[in-house]
């Protein structure tokens, strides 16, 4: 993986390694951030000014993480840090109702199209956890659908064979999740529609919610087939079950209203995140005012939480939704997409190196193929016969030549509007002359 080369030319974040894994667990407060897909020790970071991270050691790299996809304006944009100031300066927290909450609200429900009323939470894994909550208590159901490889937060009764770091890791399943948490979660293959009508056949009458992510960045990205989306679609409906579309990474990300907009499907529930909050802690679930409508205080249905709704983050997240409304860098982001894939499969294929690409606008993966053929990726059967430690090596050399790409095979990459034709021309360049080495 990583060369004594690489580590010795990043002292600092070696030394706030060492000091980290001392006080936190793993020295990471994420297992996502531990490099324990490519090897070596994680990177400690300064700053970050669009397109661009700074580590401690002073290395400065193009980001296609974009921590983790928030970032999609490029750090630090004017009207979102204009945006936070000035709310800073009015109060932090207030534990009571704002009128910017409020006109957050609206930005959603106007932009995403299953949205008709709309409830703020702190994280992606809040959302999914109240999401799911509220499925059963619309429904009086008991059964969650999910699906190999299709990351929903670490909620308890999700957390089975489940993507992102879990996969990385190496850990589907987590210790301290019960058998009786977990026994009313069924687990099937991703893009197999085969299965849910199977499922629904026997089990219709049971089944509280189909949750999955439209467009799945948690096991690399995989994208769906029309036939899969639309059977999810028809049965949850014909059988009385609620759609869950988990929109934490692509929810403003592929387009403005989503990929439930991009696709044409729409869901009952919607669970966001990253992008919604501009960057800070803030994530939302929404959906039909009639299910909606069943959340405490309006309903029976209890979520709550002391920081929901907090005004940095609301600031932070308006201003995001409002410039992405406003300027539409939509356009842009599908053409640079398109230009960084082409290079990227060209690169691969004159360096003889089998890859599968996928992309959806902003976001793609190069799963690194095992065998000399190309193995179409198409759910968690395909992607974790990945090559990571390819990948690894892969990763290490994009690092050393100034890029900086998400830690695992298993993870997208994103970028930003601030990324520039110059920018991505060097991200080939870089991968051109990575792959060569190989």
């Amino acid at each position: 993986m990583t060369t004594t080369a690489t580590q010795a030319a990043r002292p600092n974040s070696h030394a706030a390694f060492t000091l980290a894994k001392a006080v936190i667990p793993g020295g990471v407060n994420s297992p996502a951030r531990a490099f324990g897909g490519v090897g070596g020790e994680p990177i400690f970071f300064a700053s970050a000014q669009g397109q661009r991270l700074t580590d401690i050691d002073g290395h400065t790299y193009l980001d296609y993480i974009g921590s983790w996809g928030p970032m999609i304006l490029g750090h630090r944009h004017p009207r979102v840090v204009a945006a936070i100031e000035r709310a800073l300066a009015t109060g932090t927290s207030y534990g009571a109702p704002t009128e910017a909450e409020s006109r957050l609200a609206e930005i959603i429900i106007d932009a995403v199209p299953s949205i008709e009323k709309v409830r703020l939470v702190s994280s992606g894994t809040e959302a999914a956890m109240s999401a799911v909550r509220l499925a059963r208590g619309f429904t009086g159901r008991e059964v969650i659908v999910k699906f190999a490889g299709n990351y929903h937060g670490h909620v308890d009764s999700l957390l089975v064979a489940a993507g992102s770091s879990a996969a990385t890791l190496g850990v589907p399943d987590s210790p301290g999740i019960t058998k009786g948490t977990a026994q009313d979660t069924v687990v099937l293959e991703y893009n197999e529609p085969h299965e849910l009508e199977e499922l629904f056949a026997t089990r219709g009458g049971q089944i509280a919610a189909v949750l999955l992510e439209p467009v799945v960045g948690n096991m690399g990205l995989v994208v769906p087939t029309r036939e899969f989306l639309e059977t999810a679609r028809r049965l949850t409906a014909q059988h009385g079950a609620l759609l869950v579309f988990d929109e934490v990474m692509t929810g403003f990300r592929l387009a403005l209203g989503g990929a439930q907009e991009l696709l044409g499907v729409t869901p009952d529930i919607t669970t966001l995140g990253k992008i919604v909050g501009g960057g800070l802690p803030l994530a939302a679930y929404g959906g039909r005012a009639d299910v909606m409508n069943h959340v405490l205080p309006a309903g029976k249905v209890f979520q709550a939480g002391t920081l929901a709704g907090n005004p940095l983050a609301v600031a932070a997240g308006t201003a995001t939704l409002e410039e992405l409304r406003d300027q539409s860098p939509y356009a842009q982001l599908e053409r640079h997409g398109a230009r960084l894939e082409a290079g990227f499969r060209a690169a691969a294929a004159a360096a003889g190196v089998p890859v599968w690409i996928a992309r959806v606008g902003s976001m793609m993966t190069m799963f690194f193929q095992r065998g000399p053929e190309t193995v179409p990726v198409t759910g968690w059967k395909t992607a974790s016969q990945s090559d990571t430690a390819r990948y690894g090596r892969f990763f290490w050399a994009m690092i050393d030549r100034g890029v900086y790409l998400p830690c695992s095979q298993y993870e997208a990459l994103f970028f930003s509007s601030a990324h520039t034709d110059a920018d991505i021309e060097a991200t080939i360049t870089a991968a051109r002359d990575a792959l060569a080495a190989f």
